[in-house]
């Protein structure tokens, strides 16, 4: 009775094997990304992320207006999805003046820009970055540098 017995059971663990992984596979939603219909669209949210997750559609990213967040819940609402978390932060637009005076002292304040010059202009985030500096690994520096300045879109530099 011991021969039967093990290929019952090891034909009842391959059985159970099939099976269980699949199981797990259906209860787990399907996750559909529909950032690029919204931004196609027209929605303008900075970071925009915009996944559809079980029914549900949940949109992300940041905005300095609430009309702008309230946009991409009419915009998903206009499209059919009757589910939606329009999780959309509003935060405090970027004062470049601020931003300016950040990249002035960062660069001011590292000793490997000794006798370098600099001009910063920033408008809506992009910094414009110009001047002269002595070595192409100066050049590399000063971007990261004021890349990690909060409120930095972008940068562009034109130094010689």
């Amino acid at each position: 009775m011991t021969r039967m017995t093990a290929p019952i059971v090891a034909a009842a663990v391959a059985a159970w094997l099939l099976v269980v992984p699949s199981a797990k596979a259906v209860d787990q939603p399907q996750t559909t990304d529909l950032t690029q219909m919204f931004r196609g669209g027209g929605v303008v949210v900075d970071d925009l992320r915009v996944v559809e997750i079980g029914g549900i559609v949940v949109i992300r990213g940041r905005a300095t207006d609430k009309a702008q967040a309230e946009q991409a819940g009419a915009f998903a609402a206009a499209n059919g999805f009757r589910r939606v978390a329009n999780l959309v932060q509003l935060v405090e637009p970027v004062d470049d003046a601020v931003i300016e005076r950040a990249a002035e002292r960062a660069l001011s304040l590292d000793r490997s820009f000794d006798d370098c010059k600099f001009r910063i202009a920033s408008r809506g985030g992009v910094v414009h970055l110009g001047g002269q500096v002595h070595e192409e690994l100066q050049k590399d520096l000063a971007v990261r540098l004021i890349r990690d300045i909060y409120g930095v879109k972008s940068v562009q530099a034109d130094l010689r």
